[in-house]
């Protein structure tokens, strides 16, 4: 996945404020934030989108909602809430191909969808 910014990411080709890593995910901060929380939470295996998923993938995508719920703790939103956003393919709104999380918290959240 050479043309992939989150393959590059994860290869360290591409620059970013990492707060989190380990042997299957990766986690930074966006370059365009939303909220004063707002991380990525990465695979480090390149899937393209949810409905990519297969069953092999379930302990990997059991662990990316551990480590949300472990950086809400660590980044202090735990207590007050927070999102977990995933977008799928183009009415999704997702523009990057390579299966991602948005962790959004920090201040009040809409609740319009």
């Amino acid at each position: 996945m050479s043309d992939c910014l989150f393959c590059k990411i994860v290869q360290k080709e591409v620059p970013s404020e990492i707060i989190y890593e380990d042997d299957q995910v990766i986690a930074f901060k966006d370059i365009s934030p939303v909220a004063p929380v707002h991380v990525l939470i990465v695979p480090k295996k390149h899937i393209p989108d949810l409905t990519s998923v297969e069953p092999e993938d379930a302990n990997l995508m059991g662990h990316i909602v551990m480590t949300a719920k472990n950086l809400a703790i660590k980044l202090g939103v735990d207590e007050s809430g927070f999102r977990l956003i995933n977008n799928c393919k183009q009415h999704g709104g997702q523009v990057i191909y390579h299966i991602h999380f948005h962790l959004i918290g920090g201040r009040q959240l809409s609740n319009k969808c």
